[in-house]
């Protein structure tokens, strides 16, 4: 009898192994052809699992999706960025459905980690130039070398002037200590703002929108708003007193920079300036401003803003500006070739006080540029000597 039920136990354990066996297998079989199913179990690299959110900056074609969410908690739609530069792919967006328009165009296309909602208020001067500045956490050097420069608030006296560094956030433990030292800065220099999006050089668009939304939301009776990078030189009086001139009413409907014209969509994807024709179908752009400094009216903030909420989204954030306006109707002011530099023009200190911008400085020679700039700096237009 004892022998009966060992080998019934036996069988059992025989029965209930091959059953677990089975299970494993169908379990493996139904990733293969349903990876969603094992989302649950908590597989590394599967769809609703955490990931290692430093994964995307070792990588040089990873996609980080993010969702946008307004601050009643209501999903945007969402925005893809591509991290890296070797396979960039399309700034996604679908149209308004399901978005709340009037919502996100108070609140932002992404939630602000830190914003400076009161720069403008508070008995403050109404600016009547508003510096926008792409830059990345780590160029902590670069920012201090701005902020001592060109966008000193007090270099132009009796006109107001307003910087801001605009930021999107890393993820993973580098992230985690940048996005510290960013909040230091921040509590010391109050020039920052910053979204929920992915940093990435394809996101460049998102930070131009957050900028100009800022500028609709939190100041929008300032007179102008130039968008620059980080590693430029900006001659800041030449920009207000020769070009926009604060003594007139400000402009409307104004957009100026280093024009480009008829300039083809790059198809090859080995191209820095890469554009699919998913994401723009037709060979060439309209004229747009560089990015590497244009300046805008400020009521255009808001309309660049609503274009874009109700249009697709292109990587490229000149272009994106550029084919806005022109649905707007807004052409770019042509102003003298010397003016906007979209490339590193050689210093001399009477070239440097008759152009506006200049590409490609690092934060040492913004210095030596700047210092060796003011010197003096009325000399070379009392001697008619702006072009040497």
């Amino acid at each position: 009898m004892k022998l009966k039920r060992r080998q019934c136990f036996s069988n059992i354990a025989k029965c209930a192994f091959l059953l677990a066996l089975l299970a494993v297998l169908v379990l493996l079989v139904a990733r293969m052809w349903h990876p969603s199913l094992t989302a649950p179990f908590g597989l590394r690299g599967s769809p609703g699992t955490c990931r290692d959110e430093g994964d995307h900056a070792n990588q040089s074609s990873v996609e980080e999706v993010e969702e946008a969410t307004n601050s009643h908690g209501k999903k945007n739609d969402t925005i893809t960025g591509v991290t890296g530069l070797q396979e960039p792919g399309p700034v996604k967006t679908t149209q308004m459905k399901g978005r709340d328009f009037n919502a996100t165009l108070v609140h932002g296309l992404f939630p602000y980690i830190i914003n400076e909602p009161a720069k403008c208020q508070g008995g403050r001067a109404t600016p009547f130039l508003v510096f926008i500045i792409t830059t990345v956490a780590s160029e902590v050097e670069a920012r201090s070398a701005i902020r001592q420069t060109w966008a000193n608030q007090t270099l132009v006296p009796g006109v107001a002037v307003l910087r801001l560094f605009l930021l999107g956030k890393l993820g993973g433990e580098l992230g985690g200590s940048q996005q510290r030292m960013l909040q230091e800065e921040s509590a010391e220099h109050h020039d920052i703002i910053q979204q929920d999006f992915v940093e990435s050089y394809n996101n460049m668009t998102l930070k131009t929108l957050m900028g100009l939304h800022w500028v609709a939301r939190y100041c929008p009776h300032a007179g102008y708003v130039m968008k620059t990078d980080s590693d430029m030189f900006i001659n800041t009086e030449y920009l207000i007193h020769k070009l926009l001139r604060p003594e007139l009413k400000p402009k409307t409907n104004y957009y100026t920079g280093r024009i480009i014209e008829h300039e083809l969509a790059h198809r090859d994807k080995k191209n820095r300036w890469y554009m699919s024709e998913e994401e723009y179908g037709k060979a060439e752009y309209p004229a747009f401003c560089s990015g590497t400094g244009y300046v805008l009216s400020a009521d255009l903030a808001d309309k660049i803003l609503r274009v874009s909420l109700a249009t697709h989204i292109v990587h490229l954030e000149d272009v994106h500006v550029g084919l806005c306006l022109s649905q707007l109707g807004v052409k770019p002011t042509k102003t003298s070739i010397w003016l906007f530099n979209h490339y590193h023009v050689p210093f001399t200190r009477c070239m440097y006080s008759n152009l506006i911008t200049s590409h490609q400085i690092t934060p040492k020679e913004l210095l030596q540029y700047w210092t060796r700039q003011q010197k003096n700096k009325n000399i070379c237009q009392r001697m008619g000597l702006g072009n040497l």
